[in-house]
């Protein structure tokens, strides 16, 4: 099957095609061509130029603005969290055992202060004694990290984070 030579005229193709045109090469034998631009996005007439690029410059510049944006925000949310840390920091929390036999002492970063022990406490001896300080530590250490979250997601929302994202840090 014999397939017939392409021509076709620039009517029936979309503006982005060109009209074909025909040449003699060397040897004499007819050579047909067929040029296109921006058929799919590619160069466009210098005309839409200005609209075009127009309006790129108004992405980047929105580009920028957010980034811009994005940036000052980290900067208020570095400064807070460093005042929230250094709140904590010299904030004390208070733990108890059962009784309030001992009262265990924490920062709000978690660091021991210290740990106060009665005389009751003493005379139950060595073994009681260890289990009644770890309760009043693990008391003192819920409450201090409870104060950090409640802080924090305090934080979040004054700076407009939504409700959801600060659901994780209670």
């Amino acid at each position: 099957m014999a397939m017939a030579p392409f021509a076709a005229s620039a009517a029936q193709f979309p503006s982005s095609f060109t009209s074909s045109f025909s040449s003699r090469n060397q040897s004499g034998m007819v050579k047909k061509s067929l040029r296109v631009h921006s058929l799919f996005g590619g160069k466009k007439d210098s005309d839409d130029n200005s609209e075009n690029s127009s309006s790129k410059a108004g992405i980047l510049g929105n580009m920028q603005n957010l980034y811009e944006t994005v940036k000052k925000a980290q900067m208020v949310v570095q400064v807070e969290a460093v005042k929230v840390q250094k709140e904590l920091a010299v904030a004390e929390f208070d733990g108890y055992c059962e009784g309030e036999l001992i009262k265990a002492t924490l920062s709000g970063n978690q660091q021991p202060v210290r740990i106060e022990i009665t005389e009751a406490a003493m005379e139950l001896g060595a073994e009681k004694l260890s289990l009644l300080v770890t309760e009043a530590y693990k008391d003192a250490h819920q409450k201090s990290v409870q104060a950090m979250k409640e802080r924090m997601s305090n934080l979040a929302q004054s700076l407009g984070m939504p409700p959801g994202l600060t659901e994780g840090l209670k």
